[in-house]
């Protein structure tokens, strides 16, 4: 049977998912002015359209994307290399680490063009994050909806792992995600057939040397 589905207006501060996983909502972490500002240093950033691997195939990414970070870090079938964080950056990650109660070195940015831009379904759950890892999410631009869906159901399992549950993801929000989220939930940036201009995400995570 088929997930139900939820759509809600996040509740700032901490949202319990299960016993073991939570979110941290903070809508307007960045003010105006502050959201002006990173959106102008993020346009500086070299961004690519990279390919990676799914199902056994490469396939273009639909988005475009950016990191920087001392350690290289992998997934679907692609490495991002070692590339150094400009001051502006290596700045924000602090802060970001201050909010979210997490240490962070490693930024990983993506650039939804429009709305056939998108994210597919996962978890942020590669060996280098290590165990239970902190991702933060901040947004800049327009608004999208972020899905997050249960990794596993079973007969029994309770409310925070039965439905798919979507929220909208605003410009100069935080999202933190922590506890056991990466394994008990995959999450999302579907396509959207509204018009919607450019949105910037920029992921914070700790990557083990």
């Amino acid at each position: 049977m088929r997930a139900r589905s939820q759509h809600e207006a996040l509740t700032p501060g901490r949202l319990r998912l299960t016993p073991a996983s939570w979110l941290a909502w903070h809508p307007d972490w960045l003010d105006s002015a502050a959201r002006a500002e990173v959106w102008g240093h993020a346009q500086t950033l070299p961004w690519q359209a990279r390919e990676i691997v799914l199902f056994g195939r490469r396939v273009m990414q639909p988005r475009l994307v950016t990191w920087a970070g001392r350690f290289p870090y992998a997934y679907s079938g692609q490495t991002l290399p070692p590339r150094d964080m400009p001051g502006w950056l290596a700045t924000l990650c602090a802060e970001v680490a201050r909010a979210a109660g997490a240490p962070f070195n490693h930024v990983l940015g993506n650039l939804y063009r429009d709305g056939q831009d998108s994210m597919g379904m996962h978890a942020d759950d590669e060996p280098e994050l290590g165990p239970r890892p902190v991702v933060a999410t901040l947004s800049l631009g327009a608004a999208r909806r972020f899905v997050m869906a249960p990794a596993r159901t079973s007969p029994g399992e309770g409310r925070g792992r039965s439905e798919r549950r979507s929220f909208d993801l605003t410009d100069g929000s935080l999202l933190v995600m922590a506890g056991a989220c990466q394994e008990e939930f995959r999450h999302g940036l579907p396509r959207t057939t509204q018009v919607v201009g450019p949105r910037i995400s920029l992921t914070f995570r700790f990557i083990s040397p």
